[in-house]
């Protein structure tokens, strides 16, 4: 397979073939991007590097949209430690109706009565999206595009149901040359009234509806990210890209209440003696994502095929090898985001170090190599019935019968010799 070249793709898609005449059922428009996913192929050290919607990457490793990349400093510290690409927090035209109060996280901890020494398992924020102003977003992100050219910057952003709003959003972000927009579909807190966030993307209507006026505008790759807190996120998924988006990115944070502290009976984060429900992510909320993120990829290779559409796995990444499980379900990246601000940025190494380890115990020289292995392995419980009684009945066949008569014990000879016969 031939190796990786540097060069973005953007625009009018020139390229033909059955992978990239993408079925669309409520939006249609040119192609944004050249080719979906492959690797190149290397002997010795495994090769972490790959290409999603055009866009190629080092490694699959991706600055969640967040806190790790709210500014220009922390974004060049990001590409300087080696992390694949960079979401940006999320950005809005009017960052002046973003306002955020201290204290605004909240953690849960695995020692006895929330001990402050015990490992943090959980994360709560009730943090808004981005309140600086917009203008001095843009200005960042077009000089890490200028010091970067060849890494990824991804803008995410989020606006009120206004299509106006949106395209005039949209058109500023893409004029600062980031090579992707990721569009916040899904924060469970802050502004709902606004119909921002999860407001969107818990109203399946409603997103089809955004998603196109954002498709019909944007010239570069298009994720949505999907929230956890709907019934079933395949079918926002679906809507999404169906919509006209490249990929999806899953899951956003979880809706909760940390906690209620004992000693002064108030909720946790406090702010004045109160609190809202917030955000919950970290090592807790892994189990949940992968659920989440099976259900999109099985959805997507049912119902989309081997199209140039990408999945991005977010929840509960600290090691390696959680990541190697979001891979194995068939995610195209994987995005960190409560991780880095739990370990530092140079968590990315040591990612990279175990992901790499795990290819070399396997043999995998790609992550295409080994991305979806696993997706094939679920099914539903009454399949599972089935395969359980099909392999208990094959385990007594081969117990019950004898195969030749230097096997009979003298324990009822007629007995034993029907059994052979039987066989």
């Amino acid at each position: 397979m031939a190796s990786f070249s540097l060069t973005q793709i953007r625009g009018r898609n020139s390229f033909t073939g059955v992978a990239l005449n993408r079925h669309r059922t409520s939006l249609a428009r040119p192609n944004r991007v050249g080719f979906k996913v492959f690797a190149s192929e290397n002997q010795g050290e495994p090769d972490l590097s790959v290409t999603v919607n055009g866009l190629h990457m080092p490694n699959p490793f991706v600055i969640g949209s967040g806190p790790p990349g709210t500014n220009y400093t922390v974004m060049k510290r990001a590409f300087d430690e080696g992390w694949g690409a960079v979401i940006a927090k999320t950005v809005s035209l009017d960052a002046a109706k973003v306002i955020n109060v201290t204290p605004r996280y909240a953690r849960l901890r695995v020692a006895a009565n929330g001990s402050p020494k015990g490992q943090i398992i959980g994360w709560e924020n009730i943090e808004l999206i981005s309140d600086r102003p917009l203008e001095t977003m843009l200005k960042e992100f077009k000089q890490l595009k200028e010091e970067y050219p060849d890494r990824i910057l991804i803008a995410s952003v989020m606006e009120e149901y206004n299509k106006a709003a949106w395209e005039e959003l949209i058109d500023r972000v893409e004029q600062t040359g980031v090579d992707a927009i990721e569009v916040n579909f899904s924060c469970p807190h802050g502004m709902p009234e606004r119909k921002m966030g999860a407001a969107v993307g818990q109203n399946c209507a409603l997103l089809e509806e955004v998603c196109g006026w954002i498709n019909s505008k944007a010239t570069v790759p298009v994720w949505g990210k999907m929230t956890p807190n709907i019934t079933d996120i395949s079918e926002a998924a679906r809507v999404s890209l169906r919509s006209g988006c490249e990929g999806v990115a899953a899951i956003n944070t979880i809706m909760s209440v940390m906690g209620i502290n004992l000693n002064t009976l108030h909720p946790e984060p406090c702010v004045e003696g109160y609190s809202t429900p917030g955000g919950y992510s970290a090592k807790a909320v892994h189990p949940i994502a992968l659920a989440k993120v099976m259900s999109i990829a099985k959805m997507m290779k049912s119902e989309f095929g081997d199209a140039d559409y990408s999945l991005s796995a977010i929840g509960g990444v600290e090691t390696g090898g959680d990541a190697a499980e979001f891979i194995l379900l068939g995610a195209n990246t994987v995005q960190v985001c409560t991780g880095v601000m739990m370990h530092g940025y140079g968590l990315v190494k040591t990612l990279c170090a175990e992901l790499k380890d795990f290819m070399k115990q396997h043999n995998f020289s790609s992550i295409e190599d080994f991305r979806g292995t696993s997706l094939q392995y679920f099914t539903t419980h009454t399949d599972l019935v089935r395969r359980q009684q099909e392999a208990i009945r094959q385990r007594k066949a081969i117990k019950k019968g004898l195969e030749s008569d230097k096997d009979w014990t003298g324990d009822g000879f007629v007995k034993e010799t029907e059994s052979m016969v039987s066989n």
